[in-house]
């Protein structure tokens, strides 16, 4: 397994790939590596003959310099799980290579309405930050495909837009969320737990089967239901942010007929934010 930090050196390698006729497949990580991750990662040698995963903790999509200085920096631990499924190689860029000019100058990527509502109206900026980075790491990685995990469902709905609207010739790759036993969707955040909060953290996922079975059965007082799951939480030793039940084709506010939805959900325990998604199809 090759690792590069420099940008060039990473393109010739790919570039050899390519010539000799194959595909890429692209893993943009933070490190901590966690199951799901490596999830995304086995979908990826499905689906392509090379597999490269970056790791690269990208300040500007946080929102706290305190959340950034403290997000876990686990790089040899990383390094030995990508080994051990045979990972083609790691990319792991320096912040100057990336962000070459001050990050107030620098040029960003953004998408309008879907990037402001939901995770991005709770964290001014952060998926500016998002999109950015993974623009630029698109552009150095040059990608066939892209696999991203449905947990972060607002963030795959953005990466699919910009892709499109930039006309990126980069196929994305969805992911089924990969949870733990008791239904707590895997995070890098959830190592941060403290024994107590690990026990309550399922609670998340527990609401959100409750409002979709809810749904199933007939109850359409959407707001009802996203008062009384906020509350639920609130109750359980969360600190709610938001509980929502929207369309799943643009995060927009269902429409009365609207059959495919998703409940999306934020809520902190103590200093650590947690979010959950969970899709619902009542078609017939």
């Amino acid at each position: 397994m090759n690792i590069f930090t420099d940008i060039q050196s990473l393109r010739q390698h790919i570039l050899n790939w390519k010539q000799q006729g194959e595909s890429i497949a692209f893993v943009p990580t933070m490190g901590n590596l966690h199951a799901g991750h490596l999830q995304l990662i086995e979908h990826g040698k499905h689906i392509a003959d090379r597999v490269v995963v970056s790791i690269f903790v990208n300040p500007m999509q946080f929102n706290e310099a305190n959340d950034f200085k403290n997000y876990p920096r686990t790089f040899d631990d990383d390094r030995a799980k990508l080994e051990a499924i045979a990972v083609d190689c790691i990319f792991a860029p320096l912040e100057k290579d990336l962000y070459p000019v001050n990050q107030q100058l620098t040029t960003k990527v953004s998408v309008p309405v879907l990037g402001e509502i939901l995770e991005g109206e709770s964290r001014p900026g952060h998926f500016t930050g998002v999109t950015t980075v993974v623009c630029k790491l698109f552009n150095i990685v040059q990608p066939d495909y892209a696999c991203f995990g449905e947990k972060d469902f607002q963030q795959l709905m953005l990466i699919r837009h910009m892709v499109a609207e930039l006309n990126m010739p980069v196929q994305i790759e969805a992911v089924a969320t990969c949870r733990e036993a008791d239904g707590l969707a895997m995070s890098s955040r959830n190592n941060r737990l403290n024994q107590s909060q690990r026990a309550i953290a399922p609670e998340i996922y527990q609401v959100l089967s409750s409002i979709c079975e809810q749904i199933k059965q007939g109850n359409k007082d959407f707001s009802q239901l996203e008062h009384e799951a906020v509350a639920t939480l609130n109750n359980s030793g969360f600190v709610a942010d938001y509980v929502a039940i929207r369309s799943v084709a643009d995060l927009g506010n269902p429409a009365a007929d609207e059959v495919e939805l998703v409940v999306l959900a934020a809520a902190c325990l103590g200093d650590i934010r947690l979010i959950d998604n969970m899709p619902l199809s009542l078609k017939a």
